[in-house]
C-alpha cells in the first residue's frame, strides 16, 4: 500500500521552518551587534562631523599662524647644494634630521620640490597647512604652519584629507562594518516585519524623502 504524498512536498513542516528562522535570527543578530560594536565610535564621529561640515560656513574659527625663520649650518648647506637641481626628491637625511629637531616638526621622508634657487616642502595635515622653504644659496629657512582648530581637524578626518594611508584603511574597514550593520539590519527587519506593520512603510519613507529632496530642491 502506497504512503500518502504530502500536499506540498517542497514546503517545510512548521518545526523545521521555526528552526531555520531561529538559526537566521541568531546569526543575523550576532553579525548585527558585532558590526555595530566595531563602527559605534566611528559612527558617532562621522555623524557629528557631518553636521559640522554641513554648517561649516556658520562655524567661525580664527586660524593660528606660526611663522619661524632660521639658517642652516654651513656643512648642511653644502649637502643641500649637492641635491638634485630640479624635480622631486626627499631632503638629505642629515638636513631633514636637523630641521626636525630645530623646528620640532616630524619631516620623515617627505618629498621636496627642488629648483636651482630653493627646496620647498609641503606639509599639510588634518585641520592645518604647513610648508617649509630653504634657500639653496644662503641656507635661509622659513617655516609656516596655519592651524584652523579642532573642528577643522575632525572635519578633515571625516573627509580623509591629508590623513595618510593608515586612516584611509580605517575608513575602508569602518565602511565595511557599516555595510554589514545595515544589511543585517535589513534582513532582521524582514524577519520581524510580520509583527511590526510599520516596518516597510518606514523603510520606504527613508528612501522616498531623500529622493524627493534631491529631485525637487537640488539643481
Amino acid at each position: 500500500m502506497r504512503e500518502p504524498v504530502p500536499a506540498n512536498p517542497t514546503r517545510d513542516d512548521p518545526v523545521t521552518a521555526q528552526r531555520r528562522r531561529g538559526f537566521w535570527l541568531r546569526t543575523l543578530h550576532q553579525w548585527h551587534w558585532i558590526s555595530s560594536a566595531v563602527c559605534l565610535v566611528g559612527m558617532l564621529l562621522f555623524t557629528a562631523t557631518g553636521i559640522t561640515l554641513n554648517h561649516a560656513a556658520r562655524i567661525s574659527a580664527t586660524p593660528e599662524v606660526d611663522n619661524r625663520t632660521l639658517e642652516l649650518p654651513a656643512p648642511l648647506l653644502e649637502a643641500l647644494r649637492q641635491a638634485p637641481e630640479e624635480g622631486e626628491a626627499p631632503l638629505p637625511a642629515e638636513v631633514a634630521h636637523w630641521l626636525a629637531e630645530a623646528l620640532d616638526v616630524p619631516l620623515g621622508r617627505r618629498v621636496a620640490e627642488w629648483s636651482p634657487e630653493e627646496a620647498y616642502v609641503s606639509m599639510p595635515a588634518p585641520g592645518a597647512d604647513a610648508w617649509l622653504s630653504i634657500d639653496r644659496g644662503t641656507g635661509a629657512v622659513e617655516y609656516e604652519r596655519t592651524d584652523r582648530g579642532w573642528i577643522a581637524y575632525l572635519n578633515d578626518l571625516h573627509k580623509g584629507r591629508n590623513t595618510g594611508p593608515a586612516w584611509g584603511w580605517f575608513i575602508d574597514v569602518f565602511a565595511i562594518a557599516c555595510l554589514v550593520f545595515c544589511v543585517t539590519g535589513l534582513f532582521l527587519l524582514h524577519l520581524h516585519a510580520r509583527q511590526r506593520r510599520l516596518t516597510w512603510p518606514l523603510v520606504g519613507l527613508g528612501l522616498v524623502v531623500p529622493l524627493l529632496l534631491a529631485l525637487l530642491f537640488i539643481h
